[in-house]
């Protein structure tokens, strides 16, 4: 369900709104707040937003940090050392849960020329976790028990030279000179070749057939203006404000007053208190200040309405 709260210049007097991150289903992105609410996300919608007070971390697992500790602006996770240390204990990544009995799926994902990675999800999840990744091509190599796939995961990186994480930094920097969809399907398919040449990791995994996935329709990608930077922090008070050109895992692309083409990181909302803003509000992100009021850092550098916007 949506929820709709209502803007202000100064968030003084608007509801204070908590972002749970960016999520991906079939009907694209949506944005997920704290008590369940949602905002489907459409492309050319405007978005203004606005921090308040504190970040405070977001905690683990679903429960609340104990202490409400302070989070840097800088951190992507959004949570204190010792929720992100629970956090990580409990996810596959982690390899805590061998007797898992969902089937899982690995992959090959492609961002860009030269950024492709292989990586393991589980079936029922469908291609969730490539959308939230920002994959712009990938395909599926195999099926099968849990750790067979992590299995088959460390062998074919290492076959493959390729490497288990790509920075988002990295991944937002190509996104505007990508090659067609026809040029990305026959890299995804050279790189399958070269897997499924890889002796062994059939016999514990079920091999499936190529076919190549596309996700350049779900994330507007074509005709992408390069990014003028990318936000590096939010700040009491800061924000900013554009219109949603485009959107790949957790990025959002939006196109300010002025011109450029900014990308916000939708991770570094998680523990602020949010409130909306208009383009037009005086003293705001696309008042007199500019549609833009926080620290912006250059792309690949190292490091329906109703919700808040």
């Amino acid at each position: 369900m949506s929820s709709s709260p209502p803007r202000s210049a100064t968030g003084s007097a608007a509801p204070v709104w908590r972002c749970d991150g960016l999520r991906w289903d079939a009907g694209g992105p949506v944005l997920r707040w704290a008590g369940g609410r949602a905002s489907r996300l459409v492309y050319g919608q405007g978005v203004g937003v606005r921090a308040v007070g504190r970040r405070a971390c977001v905690g683990a697992r679903g429960n609340p940090c104990p202490v409400r500790a302070g989070v840097a602006g800088t951190s992507t996770g959004g949570r204190c050392a010792e929720c992100a240390r629970l956090d990580r204990a409990h996810s596959v990544a982690a390899d805590s849960f061998a007797d898992d009995p969902r089937v899982y799926r690995v992959y090959l994902a492609w961002f860009g020329p030269g950024l492709v990675k292989v990586g393991i999800t589980a079936e029922e999840r469908g291609d969730a976790r490539l959308l939230e990744q920002g994959a712009v091509a990938f395909c599926w190599l195999g099926r099968g028990a849990l750790m067979a796939a992590r299995r088959t995961e460390e062998v074919l990186r290492h076959a493959l030279d390729v490497p288990d994480r790509i920075p988002y930094a990295r991944k937002r920097a190509v996104r505007h000179a990508l090659p067609d969809a026809e040029e990305r399907a026959g890299q995804v398919g050279a790189l399958y070749r070269a897997a499924v040449a890889v002796p062994e990791w059939g016999e514990t995994l079920e091999p499936l057939e190529f076919a190549a996935y596309d996700h350049g329709d779900a994330f507007r990608l074509d005709g992408l203006p390069a990014p003028a930077g990318a936000v590096a922090a939010f700040t009491d008070g800061g924000g900013l404000v554009g219109s949603l050109r485009a959107a790949a895992g957790p990025d959002l692309h939006l196109v300010t007053a002025d011109g450029r083409c900014v990308v916000l990181d939708t991770r570094l909302m998680r523990g602020w208190g949010l409130v909306g803003v208009d383009a037009g509000a005086p003293g705001g992100p696309g008042g007199s200040e500019g549609p833009v009021s926080v620290p912006l850092v250059a792309c690949g550098a190292a490091g329906q309405q109703g919700g808040l916007f």
